[in-house]
């Protein structure tokens, strides 16, 4: 297939080129480079431009014949998003009706949508399945659901076909080393956690530990970036056969606490990890984790990185190679 990722040069997106490109599908990625790295794209055409240009997507849109769309183009930082949700919703949703409105121009009807966890907002029930509310606490997670809301009237309007994938904590490196997670600010724990033995200087902060879990530090859900990028093309293959609009939470249906990880880090290093106590971050649920029954069905999808000792280990190879920014 003919397949545009936008957002292919951060990190989800980098990881689906690859798998993409291994499999044989023909690649191409629309990223502007303010969070992606272009070293990151080593697979497929590279196009720099923006969501919030119309003519650059009408000019890459007309030079191809793409079959389906993969969006993980975003802003992600949830303080961020409260400090400057004129900024969020304007590269979250504008871009992507600016996106929609090209797929549709060029009669593109396939679209992979990157959503998030972050729509149902703070837990009523144990394990979130697809039913649980949906109440997001922060602009950051309107957007994702805004999105949603959006590609359920385009499918009735203008009969799109869409999965929406609402991660969990993404975690993990690609197991060859290639590529990896780098972000600028660092704000996901397990890179914070690696970050403190290699960069000197660098400290580790737990946010809390007076919550109602079994040691009291905030529990997890944490899925590998390749078992995230696998759910991807299953959704494709889905949408070939089925029309209509989807959304399907994607975890590992088991949490970890921030001790956990940390554990599992002294594990995977062999080395002790010191950190500080700080007060617990404003809107953090105690426990966030996926039911993810719904992509067993529907999808056919089950993750095959469910040791969090393995999901570590891929990160501390690559960032042992690698380094941080």
């Amino acid at each position: 297939m003919d397949i545009l990722v936008c957002g292919g040069a951060g990190y989800i997106g980098a990881h689906m080129v690859k798998m993409l490109a291994g499999l044989g599908h023909r690649v191409t990625i629309f990223d502007n480079l303010t969070t992606g790295h272009r070293d990151a794209v080593r697979w497929g055409e590279l196009v720099k431009g923006d969501l919030l240009d119309p003519a650059a997507l009408d000019a890459l849109f007309k030079g191809r014949c793409f079959e389906a769309v993969m969006h993980f183009s975003a802003k992600s930082l949830v303080a961020e998003s409260v400090a400057d949700p004129a900024l969020y919703y304007a590269n979250n949703v504008t871009g992507t009706l600016n996106l929609l409105a090209a797929m549709r121009a060029h009669g593109v009807e396939k679209f992979i949508f990157s959503s998030s966890a972050a729509i149902f907002g703070n837990p009523v029930q144990e394990f979130i399945d697809e039913g649980h509310p949906k109440r997001p606490i922060n602009p950051y997670g309107a957007t994702k659901l805004m999105v949603e809301e959006i590609l359920g009237h385009y499918q009735q309007a203008y009969g799109m076909r869409s999965v929406s994938l609402r991660y969990f904590n993404a975690a993990g490196a690609d197991p060859v080393g290639e590529i990896g997670e780098s972000h600028q600010p660092e704000t996901h724990l397990i890179p914070n956690v690696l970050r403190s033995l290699l960069v000197e200087g660098e400290s580790l902060k737990v946010f809390g530990n007076k919550y109602p879990t079994t040691d009291g530090t905030c529990v997890r859900d944490y899925i590998h970036v390749e078992d995230l990028c696998r759910a991807h093309l299953l959704a494709l293959e889905f949408l070939a056969d089925n029309l209509g609009v989807y959304g399907v939470n994607l975890g590992n249906g088991v949490g970890f606490s921030i001790l956990d990880v940390i554990r599992a880090a002294e594990v995977v290093s062999g080395r002790n990890i010191s950190y500080t106590l700080a007060p617990p971050r404003s809107g953090d649920p105690a426990t966030l984790v996926a039911d993810c029954t719904l992509a067993r069905k529907q999808l056919g999808w089950e993750p095959r990185y469910t040791d969090i000792n393995e999901i570590i280990a891929t990160a501390w190879a690559w960032h042992q190679s690698s380094g941080f920014d």
